[in-house]
C-alpha cells in the first residue's frame, strides 16, 4: 500500500476548500508533534460546541503527524478517544501527538488537546506501518 499526500486532507490539506488547514510544528527527536488551530463555528455539534469527530479527527492528524516526523509511513489502524471536556468552537487550541513506542509494524501514539492549560480530550491511537 502506498499513501500519497495530494493536499486535500481535511486537517493539513492546503487544497481542501473546507479543511482546517492546519500547520504542524514536528520534533523528529522527541517523535512529537503539535499544532494550533481556531475551531470554525461551522463544524459545531451543539451551539457553540465543537463537534466530537472535528477532535477525533484532530487528534488522528496529530499523532499521524508524530510518526512522519520520526519517518514513518503509517496510517491508522485504532483510535481510543476520551473527551474530559466540550471543546467551545472559535477557541484555539493546542493539539499535541507523541510516539510512545513500536511493535514490530505498530506504532503506539498518545495524542491530546489543550485549552488554556487544561486537557480536553485525549487518544492513544495505534498505527500500522505500511511501505
Amino acid at each position: 500500500m502506498q499513501v500519497i499526500d495530494d493536499g486535500r486532507c481535511f486537517i493539513c490539506g492546503k487544497d481542501n476548500p473546507i479543511g482546517l488547514k492546519a500547520e504542524f510544528v514536528t520534533d523528529p527527536h522527541q517523535r512529537r508533534a503539535e499544532t494550533r488551530v481556531r475551531i470554525p463555528e461551522v463544524f459545531q455539534g451543539w451551539q457553540g460546541v465543537t463537534h466530537g469527530g472535528i477532535i477525533s479527527a484532530l487528534l488522528d492528524e496529530i499523532c499521524a503527524q508524530a510518526c512522519m516526523a520520526s519517518g514513518l509511513q503509517i496510517v491508522t489502524s485504532e483510535l481510543r478517544l476520551r473527551y474530559r471536556e466540550p471543546v467551545p468552537t472559535e477557541s484555539e487550541i493546542t493539539v499535541i501527538g507523541q510516539v510512545m513506542g513500536e511493535r514490530r509494524r505498530l506504532v503506539d501514539v498518545k495524542g491530546w488537546v489543550e485549552l488554556d492549560g487544561r486537557v480536553m480530550a485525549e487518544a492513544e491511537v495505534t498505527m500500522f506501518r505500511v511501505g
